[in-house]
């Protein structure tokens, strides 16, 4: 059994990555400076998010006031049960935009 091809290629890969280590471990500080660019990226959308999130949660308000108010006009048995509803929703999205903006800055 000839192992002369295999003990070859072995001693290139060897030199390959001898070679090249300094070359990946010098691109180490730009990796942090583009970690840290990205973090400060993303952190900066969150305040414009959470406003538009407040946003959303006044628009889901207002619709879900009119569809109540529309049904208790109309008599309809259900208004309590759609009141809870539209209302909770709205608080879960002002709820969840507040703990995920405080969790996150």
């Amino acid at each position: 059994m000839n192992n002369k091809p295999f003990l070859t290629s072995l001693a290139l890969t060897a030199l390959l990555l001898l070679l090249s280590a300094p070359l990946l471990y010098a691109q180490g500080g730009n990796g942090t400076a583009g970690i840290q660019d990205a973090t400060t990226q993303v952190t900066s959308y969150f305040d414009p998010l959470t406003k538009l999130m407040y946003a959303i949660g006044a628009v889901l308000g207002l619709v879900g006031a009119i569809k109540v108010y529309s049904k208790w006009n109309a008599g309809d048995q259900d208004t309590q049960k759609t009141a809870v509803s539209w209302f909770g929703s709205m608080i879960f999205l002002v709820i969840v935009a507040t703990v995920v903006r405080s969790f996150f800055l």
